[in-house]
């Protein structure tokens, strides 16, 4: 992740949970008062989130002690320690929630892509993401989904041409969206096509597209059109594809599957902070 980025998130974030200073934190404790939280997993997943303990907990007060106990893309169980924090109280509480959401999202995150290619294991196939991510926390959502052991499809409407029903619908026809966009773009960007019909396949192909997605296809759909396919054409899946029929996408020789039910309702992997003074548990926060 860019790190001068992370910052800038972090900094935000804490802006937006913090506000003017930590009421409860500021009036119970001074800043001599020390303690540690220890972040441990309470179920089994994969961990995501190193940066964010790191950078996060630093930016609230530099004297934080941080030791790691885990790295991202490793595999928890519950009862695992991932990661000890000892230093101050004010910071340590400041700073405890807006961490151990991010890093509760990223590990779930993480977690579903590795399942998505566990499920595929052994086919040509490779899962990627989709811009359906929640505003603000994409550079997040796309490196868990790396973490995870899967692959990133764009990064937003910038860095790839991909014309949808909509946009062939306003262009007149895939042949005439396709030949626009290229008059006008660089030979180092690359246009993808959504089709739903053989008939648009044909007519995709025939115009130059770099990437077909088939949409909404099922497996044997796609079986059967790929051998219409040119080998410098890349093909992609997108559309009613879960968990369950995940295999099957694969198994029709697809090269990528997109699945936005990596990110877009992703629930918190189960992960707490033990907080301990001088010694004693205080409390544990989910």
């Amino acid at each position: 992740m860019n790190k001068i980025k992370l910052q800038t998130m972090l900094k935000q974030f804490f802006n937006e949970d913090i506000g003017d200073g930590d009421l409860s934190s500021d009036l119970l404790f001074s800043s001599s008062d020390k303690g540690s939280f220890t972040f441990y997993a309470k179920e089994t997943g994969i961990f995501c989130g190193v940066e964010i303990i790191q950078i996060g907990f630093s930016l609230l007060d530099p004297s934080l002690q941080i030791s790691l106990l885990k790295k991202d893309g490793e595999t928890i169980e519950a009862g695992d320690e991932l990661a000890v924090i000892e230093g101050p109280l004010q910071g340590l509480l400041s700073g405890e929630r807006v961490i151990l959401n991010l890093v509760q999202r990223m590990s779930s995150i993480a977690t579903n892509a590795s399942k998505a290619m566990a499920l595929i294991a052994g086919t040509n196939a490779k899962i990627c993401d989709t811009r359906k991510t929640i505003p603000g926390l994409r550079m997040l959502d796309k490196y868990a989904v790396r973490t995870g052991g899967a692959y990133n499809h764009r990064s937003g409407l910038y860095d790839c041409i991909m014309l949808k029903d909509n946009h062939i619908a306003f262009a007149g026809s895939i042949s005439k969206a396709v030949n626009t966009a290229k008059s006008k773009i660089g030979h180092t960007v690359k246009i993808e096509v959504e089709i739903e019909t053989k008939e648009q396949l044909i007519e995709a192909i025939e115009a130059g597209a770099d990437i077909i997605m088939f949409d909404n296809r099922s497996p044997e759909e796609i079986r059967n059109w790929l051998p219409l396919v040119p080998s410098q054409i890349i093909t992609e899946a997108s559309g009613g594809i879960t968990f369950d029929n995940l295999r099957a996408y694969a198994e029709s020789g697809v090269e990528y599957i997109s699945l936005g039910a990596l990110t877009h309702s992703v629930k918190a992997l189960d992960i707490s902070a033990l907080v301990e003074l001088k010694g004693e548990m205080v409390y544990e926060h989910h």
